[in-house]
């Protein structure tokens, strides 16, 4: 099943793909897309919709999830991309956090006041579904609810230049668009063997697979709750494959009226103007 959120003139909308790709109204069943919708059961409930007996909806995209709670992700998590960055593979994944509000797979990105490298990493999302704590790798995928595009939006030099700390670097507002869809885990075959893109101006900067991935989705899952107790509705970022504008030779990046496209196998694909900040 394809969740998500359409913008329409009487507000947001709760909205699902239908077998003919046809967008459908949730709402007579669901007020929103939310953390307890994400859940099992309440996953069944939806899957068990005729959708192609609701009505037909249309509009932009919304982020897929109306309460986002955390963002996790996970650095340096491709061997192509770490080769890129003339990093070394690391032992155990890297985590942090994005300290911004998530945005739509159409919203504008934002450069920062300040800002000098903006930055973009297209990277395959990760939703929770159920409550996860202290779990084994070959328990993991229980509490997946499903997945989607992301682009971990950075500013290199907030993140690297200003005193070494990702988070300040990742988390400006905009630098979390997600969607179009949280596409669930029954959709897709094996998450560890889907193509990714994105384009910049319609050239492309990035070519990967999730194939190249150091830590799998479960074994990312797995660490991270060893940790912290993950919840429903958390989300969780696993990577980027090569090609991002630090990468480059020379290194290029994001300036104002550039479009981002990103695109993953089976998960959809969001287009994006980037804008410059206002005060």
């Amino acid at each position: 099943m394809k969740l998500c959120r359409i913008k329409t003139p009487g507000g947001i909308k709760p909205a699902a793909v239908d077998q003919s790709g046809v967008l459908r109204n949730l709402s007579e069943h669901v007020a929103d897309i939310t953390s307890a919708t994400v859940m099992p059961d309440s996953l069944q409930k939806l899957a068990d919709i005729n959708l192609a007996a609701l009505p037909e909806i249309s509009g932009d995209h919304a982020a897929f999830l109306s309460d986002v709670r955390r963002i996790f992700c996970i650095g340096l998590n491709y061997y192509d991309h770490a080769d890129e960055m003339g990093m070394p593979i690391p032992d155990h994944p890297i985590l942090f956090m994005k300290a911004c509000e998530v945005t739509g797979p159409t919203d504008p990105i934002v450069i920062p006041k300040w800002a000098e490298k903006t930055d973009w990493e297209v990277e395959l999302g990760i939703v929770l579904g159920s409550r996860a704590l202290h779990v084994a790798e070959t328990d993991a995928m229980d509490h997946v609810a499903g997945y989607f595009v992301a682009n971990d939006v950075s500013e290199r030099h907030f993140q690297m230049e200003r005193g070494g700390q990702w988070v300040k670097g990742k988390s400006a507002d905009s630098f979390a668009p997600i969607g179009p869809y949280l596409v669930t885990k029954d959709e897709i075959a094996d998450p560890q063997n889907l193509s990714m893109s994105l384009d910049v101006n319609g050239k492309r900067m990035q070519t990967g697979s999730t194939k190249t991935m150091i830590f799998s989705v479960a074994h990312i899952v797995a660490h991270v709750s060893q940790f912290i107790t993950l919840h429903p509705g958390d989300l969780i970022l696993t990577g980027t494959p090569p090609g991002v504008g630090g990468g480059q030779k020379p290194p290029c990046f994001l300036k104002a009226g550039d479009i981002v496209t990103a695109e993953i196998e089976g998960l959809g694909d969001m287009r994006q103007e980037v804008v410059a900040y206002q005060d």
